[in-house]
């Protein structure tokens, strides 16, 4: 598809992580409207995430991209290649027990924070759907992006 081509190419470019800000109400909205079946303007794999708040212990919807492996899910913590990680990765390691939205269809999972040879052949695999994501860990050089296992 030529679009997602664009999309994968776009991701890159710096303005395209700033306008962050926009997309991610865009597309929260969007997922409302089409109950999940359609986030991230389906240009690459999304689900919606539903995690419990670390401090607060309320509980936090949010649109990623994934990657699918099997039945399984891998989850990026790239924030963009910005300096902190995302919330939402702070609440999965307090909480590893999330719901995700995926297609329309909700389902419980676990969620593991990868390390070593893990993270690694599990980076390697995302990369092949987001290759933008090299670029968001050299953004994030002062942190080492989180990568979940969610089964």
């Amino acid at each position: 598809m030529p679009l997602r081509r664009l999309v994968k190419r776009l991701g890159h470019k710096a303005w395209f992580a700033k306008m962050n800000k926009a997309i991610v109400p865009l597309d929260k909205g969007l997922a409302k409207i089409t109950g999940g079946r359609v986030v991230a303007l389906g240009l690459v794999p999304s689900l919606r995430i539903v995690t419990i708040g670390k401090k607060s212990g309320v509980e936090r919807l949010q649109p990623l991209a994934y990657v699918p492996d099997g039945d399984n899910i891998i989850l990026i913590g790239s924030n963009w290649g910005g300096p902190k990680h995302p919330g939402w990765s702070y609440n999965l390691i307090a909480n590893p027990q999330a719901k995700v939205c995926i297609k329309g269809k909700w389902r419980n999972v676990t969620a593991k924070l990868a390390k070593g040879d893990e993270r690694a052949a599990l980076w390697a695999k995302a990369l092949e759907i987001w290759p933008a994501y090299a670029t968001y860990e050299k953004r994030a050089s002062n942190r080492q992006i989180r990568v979940f296992y969610l089964t």
